[in-house]
């Protein structure tokens, strides 16, 4: 079996040495085998492991989230589909709720941003910062 390096994980799954240190205490990456040196060894299932995680982060999982669906793709014998749909439903509902505050925030920006003259005028006027003093 040949093993990598953090180095080398990280090179291939494009993700900070810091980072996989930061999985590995979190429990995200089971402890590695060590190297006579002390050097962290790692296998190919852990490359999997790494895209996994950086897939679900893609997607705004948390990393206690995270934990969560790697237990369940661990134990794929004895999870359910339901189980996993249910955690991405809520997710799903999550971001749904995030783009609705996110288009909220868009609208009242716009709102003041548009009433904002600009211009070399000094700020004390300045309809922007009076809006966000209100």
């Amino acid at each position: 079996m040949s093993y990598l390096k953090i180095g080398e994980l990280a090179q291939r799954t494009e993700t900070s040495a810091e980072t996989l240190r930061y999985y590995e205490v979190e429990g995200l990456l089971p402890a590695p085998r060590r190297s006579a040196s002390g050097y962290r060894l790692y296998t190919e299932p852990d490359v999997g492991r790494v895209h996994f995680i950086r897939r679900a982060r893609a997607m705004d999982f948390s990393l206690k989230e995270i934990g969560e669906l790697l237990s369940l793709q661990v134990e794929k014998e004895v999870a359910t589909c339901g189980e996993v749909k249910s955690l991405a439903e809520h997710k799903l509902a999550a971001i749904e709720r995030k783009i609705v505050e996110l288009e909220k925030m868009k609208a009242a920006l716009k709102q003041i941003t548009e009433a904002c003259a600009g211009g070399q005028e000094s700020a004390v006027h300045c309809t922007i910062l009076n809006a966000l003093e209100a």
